[in-house]
């Protein structure tokens, strides 16, 4: 046996390594078990935004406690991530969807979120750099971005001066419950005891579910992302575009280098068998077209590298958070749908606290893992129905 703690976490992305960081605070011994290196997948390679607006409402609670996390990194973690609370502003260009901003604003306030919504000549006042063809911006101040490339690593190693045992380059191929909790075996034969695991594998977290009788409709889809030179640094906040019509939704923060981070439009194929995700430059190309619609200053800048990394996501784009329904002492959090990044600390610390205390004042109930179950046996007694004599 590789080794015994009270919780073995498999996963070392935002989730993964915040969930252990916090565990530690809270005295549980924690192994960490990651297939390549913490933060290496799609921890590391998204946009970075620090986002709470345009979240599902039973996302928020999360969300507020992951920002206060995000507040206070630079002393909890010792070393900085480089948040910056500018700020997130979005925008619209269609009717429809500058009315949603308002509803949303109206119920995002009874959970701790507000929000100014601005239309026509207020919101050109603020923002005069904007396109002719943005209708509303929908403004949270206290949101903001950090470096994904820096997030879960400094959470990993913080969770290690605790006395968490990270194990990177490990890949779980078989979990199993027995009489003496659960046993974790690696493609390479190593086990590891626990009596609680966590699984937070991000796009390859089904094959582990599925051991369990528990499978879900994961779909593994790449981000595609692109920077600019640097220029001066002008854009304090970051911004993208709230839309039904995929090519239309990117978005932008500038770094204090003064380089731009840009995302949006289309997500690129990935194989999660090799961990590769490729870009095209056609998205590259079309990603552009709509940021100069967004911002027609941008038509200067030259890209000057472009990537994605492999996320998982699932049908109603909600994560699976939670116990399992099928073993005690099992418990899930992946499939965040490109969403993961802000809410990832909050996540790791109500998991903590619900392995540590068997509780959490945060109602998890709408991202059980079991919907999926109870999906696949309405749409069995469907199928039944039709097709009885």
């Amino acid at each position: 046996m590789n080794g015994h703690a009270d919780v073995i976490v498999i996963g070392g992305g935002i989730v993964g390594t915040t969930t252990a960081f916090f565990l530690r605070r809270r005295q549980r011994s924690v192994i960490l078990l990651e297939r390549g290196l913490t933060g290496q997948q799609a921890s590391g390679v998204n946009f970075g935004g620090v986002r709470r607006q345009g979240r599902a409402l039973e996302q928020l609670a999360m969300s507020n406690r992951a920002l206060e996390t995000w507040r206070r990194s630079r002393e909890l973690l010792g070393e900085d991530v480089e948040f910056l609370p500018s700020g997130h502003t979005r925008v619209c260009y269609h009717a429809r969807d500058a009315e949603y901003f308002h509803r949303y604003a109206a119920d995002a306030r009874a959970y701790g979120l507000d929000l100014e919504v601005l239309d026509g000549a207020a919101m050109f006042r603020r923002f005069p750099f904007l396109g002719r063809d943005v209708l509303a911006a929908s403004v949270s101040p206290l949101d903001g971005h950090a470096n994904p490339r820096l997030a879960a690593p400094a959470f990993g190693r913080a969770a290690a001066r605790l006395g968490a045992r990270i194990v990177e380059n490990t890949e779980v191929v078989r979990v199993e419950k027995d009489a003496g909790g659960f046993r974790v075996e690696s493609a390479t034969g190593d086990v590891y005891r626990a009596e609680q695991v966590l699984i937070c594998a991000g796009a390859w977290a089904d094959a582990l579910s599925t051991q369990f009788g528990e499978p879900v409709p994961l779909v593994a889809r790449g981000p595609q992302m692109a920077v600019t030179e640097p220029v001066p640094y002008v854009f304090r906040f970051s911004m993208g575009v709230y839309t039904s019509i995929k090519e239309e939704s990117v978005y932008f923060r500038q770094v204090a280098r003064g380089n731009i981070v840009l995302g949006g439009g289309p997500t690129v194929p990935v194989d999660a068998t090799t961990r590769r995700a490729g870009v095209l430059p056609d998205n590259t190309v079309a990603q552009m077209a709509q940021f100069l619609r967004m911002v027609p200053a941008m038509r200067p800048l030259h890209v000057i590298r472009v990537w994605s990394g492999v996320e998982s996501y699932l049908p109603d784009s909600e994560p699976v958070i939670g116990p399992s329904t099928k073993a005690d002492g099992l418990f899930y959090a992946f499939g965040f749908s490109g969403s993961g990044f802000q809410i990832g600390p909050g996540v790791g610390e109500t998991l903590a606290e619900l392995l540590d205390t068997g509780s959490t004042p945060i109602d998890l109930a709408s991202f059980s893992i079991g919907r999926f179950q109870r999906a696949s046996s309405t749409h069995a007694e469907s199928v039944t129905s039709q097709t009885s004599p």
